[in-house]
């Protein structure tokens, strides 16, 4: 079963996106901060991460560029509020696989997860 790490501050769409990835026979982890995500990504091992950009703390960005110090090889796919060229650029310079505006479209995401799960079969 493919494991997929949802960071987000708001429980409200961790909840969302558990409930729909885990009907889709993912297994799904949660973490409310960039913190917890590093340590997540640490003891967990996950397949993809879905990373918020913007929380409290440790933004999106950091935890990514500390995610990909600690695991080079996951799927991360940056998740926003708020549509902007140059923050989308910097996340796939930072090794980003995606980045998805919210509010999300589950169709889009479900394929993104899709695509990028057919590199670990």
């Amino acid at each position: 079963m493919k494991k997929i790490l949802v960071v987000d501050d708001d429980l409200a769409i961790c909840n969302m996106l558990k409930k729909f990835l885990t009907k889709k026979d993912y297994e799904v982890i949660v973490a409310l901060s960039g913190e917890e995500a590093i340590r997540k990504v640490k003891e967990e091992r996950p397949h993809v991460v879905l990373l918020d950009i913007r929380m409290p703390g440790m933004d999106g960005i950091e935890a990514l560029k500390q995610i990909r110090e600690v695991d080079k090889e996951v799927g991360v796919v940056m998740i926003t509020a708020v549509e902007d060229e140059e923050t989308g650029k910097k996340c796939v310079e930072f090794g980003a696989y995606d980045y998805v505006i919210k509010p999300l479209s589950l169709d889009y995401l479900e394929t993104v997860l899709t695509v990028k799960l057919i590199d670990f079969l």
